[in-house]
């Protein structure tokens, strides 16, 4: 029997990973939330993870408030050691025991400018060529493309990555975007525990239904306006919490590769398209209203476009198809 140890483990992703492998009799399951651990304090990290002496270390404990951490410095400063240094001394102390360990990154250690794939044989010049007829690029980053953060919890992230790289031997990182699931149950003292867009959209569109009153249209008739402005932008993939932990159990059996990989849900969209998708789901009958970026001025900038281009797994099934399933659940 494995001995598996899951740090973060109250929050969205973390819950779902102790469901999964407590259902496996092959795993003996010890799971540690803030509460049981500080893994900001490297001391306390070796003693009682060496203690502990587990086969498996999945940290799925970060530092999450985007905004937050770019404009406050003393923020920064705790996304910096949660999510850069943190990861390093697990990944220490896994090596020394000689465990597989795993730390999830983001999407958000990218800057958002893709290159654009030409199909083979381009030369560049369109006057006369047709390889472009029935060519659809796959537009992202993949597993190798060269990380370059735009804002402050991009970089602690890719701080994170290094200091694994660094210090860590038998290791995984996966790379995730916009993860939704069950809201974590617990309250960290660093980056704070929250909701999943979908959740609060839901609450956002609900409450527009309730709020809506008729309003005199410009061709003199009423209409009802239930309008949610939501970004037409920032296009990337969504990650369902159960889907990501089953292909972390997975990953590690398959006993794939070490290194980086990239894990989410395939169609890509922006955050505007999921919203419409969602509603139609929950019969919410409010509008959608697209709108651009500049609508809702946020301190850290976003990526443009993070859509995650996978390479080296089967790929997951459609948000669609998880979202449904969440939304019945």
């Amino acid at each position: 029997m494995k001995k598996v140890l899951i740090i973060g483990a109250k929050g969205m992703l973390g819950q779902e990973l102790v469901n999964i492998f407590k259902s496996d009799t092959d795993y003996k399951v010890t799971a540690w939330d803030f509460a049981q651990i500080d893994i900001t304090d490297e001391n306390q990290v070796k003693e009682k993870i060496s203690k502990l002496s587990p086969n498996i270390i999945l940290n799925a404990a970060a530092y999450n408030a985007v905004d937050a951490c770019e404009k406050d410095k003393a923020e920064f400063a705790k996304a910096k050691m949660l999510n850069g240094k943190a990861p390093g001394y697990l990944a220490k102390v896994a090596k020394k025991l000689d465990a597989t360990f795993v730390q999830y990154s983001t999407d958000y250690v990218f800057s958002g400018m893709p290159d654009i794939p030409e199909p083979t044989g381009c030369s560049g010049s369109c006057g006369s060529c047709s390889l472009h007829e029935n060519f659809s690029p796959q537009i992202g980053f993949d597993e190798n493309a060269i990380p370059d953060p735009i804002q402050n919890y991009g970089k602690s992230k890719l701080m994170g990555e290094d200091a694994v790289q660094k210090n860590g031997e038998k290791y995984y990182i996966i790379r995730l975007s916009k993860l939704f699931g069950k809201p974590a149950k617990s309250n960290p003292p660093a980056g704070g525990a929250k909701k999943s867009f979908f959740d609060v959209m839901l609450e956002v569109g609900k409450k527009a239904e309730r709020m809506s009153t008729p309003v005199k249209s410009a061709k003199g008739g009423v209409e009802q306006f239930n309008g949610v402005k939501v970004v037409n932008e920032e296009t990337s993939l969504f990650t369902y919490a159960p889907d990501l932990a089953k292909k972390t159990k997975e990953i590690i059996e398959a006993e794939k590769p070490f290194g980086i990989y990239h894990v989410a849900n395939s169609e890509a969209c922006t955050w505007y398209e999921a919203v419409v998708e969602l509603y139609k789901m929950a019969k919410i009958k409010t509008k959608v209203v697209p709108v651009s970026a500049d609508e809702f001025p946020r301190p850290a900038a976003r990526p443009y476009v993070s859509t995650l281009i996978n390479t080296k797994l089967n790929p997951l099934r459609s948000y669609k198809l998880a979202l449904r399933e969440y939304l019945k659940k």
